[in-house]
């Protein structure tokens, strides 16, 4: 029986320095890093902040025009409860939530699955959620300059939850409209939509 293998690839140098800067950081607050449940934690850790942050090493733009095509598609297109997890950019501690991405077609449609990708490409940064609401919105109507685009962000804060305010269920919603959204029947059509169940 071959036994399960999961291979990640990082840069040795760069793994390396932040392992030994994880390392300080334990042995700063009072622990111990080279004990048995500690040994392993600065690497993991490294690796953990590399992969949550990738989304410096990838093109967002690039990634939507590798699926674009051309279709007389012109009405509203939503791809709505894309899961997102992102890092605080104040406190380095987490917020997720769900995005939702309206946009309708003006002579190009994209791959469904792009526009949670470039979701993720500008969550695995430092963020805060009104930026990272503003970038998915821009990308998408910079490459595919559709007759209109919308994205709405809801999101909860560790931040918020597990220190300063400690509020347990708030939910920061942030929302962006370009173009034909910009017209309120239209933004309240997507609204409902994205508020309804259609199953």
């Amino acid at each position: 029986m071959k036994s399960y293998h999961y291979l990640e690839e990082y840069n040795i140098k760069v793994t390396n320095e932040i392992m030994e800067r994880f390392s300080g950081i334990i042995h700063e607050i009072g622990e111990e890093a080279d004990r048995e449940g500690l040994a392993k934690t600065p690497e993991r850790a490294a690796k953990a902040m590399l992969f949550l942050t990738q989304g410096y090493k990838q093109d967002a733009a690039a990634i939507l025009k590798s699926a674009m095509f051309k279709e007389s598609y012109n009405e509203m297109v939503i791809v709505k409860d894309i899961e997102l997890y992102s890092l605080c950019e104040h406190h380095i501690l987490p917020f997720f939530g769900k995005a939702h991405i309206a946009y309708i077609p003006n002579g190009h449609i994209v791959g469904l699955s792009k526009l949670p990708r470039i979701v993720d490409v500008f969550a695995r940064r430092l963020q805060v959620q009104e930026r990272l609401t503003e970038q998915i919105l821009d990308c998408i109507n910079d490459t595919l300059k559709p007759q209109g685009v919308a994205v709405v962000i809801e999101a909860a804060h560790m931040c918020m939850m597990m220190r300063g305010v400690q509020k347990q269920n708030s939910v920061t919603t942030t929302s962006g409209f370009r173009g034909s959204f910009e017209k309120e029947e239209t933004r309240n059509e997507f609204l409902k939509l994205i508020s309804s169940d259609l199953s």
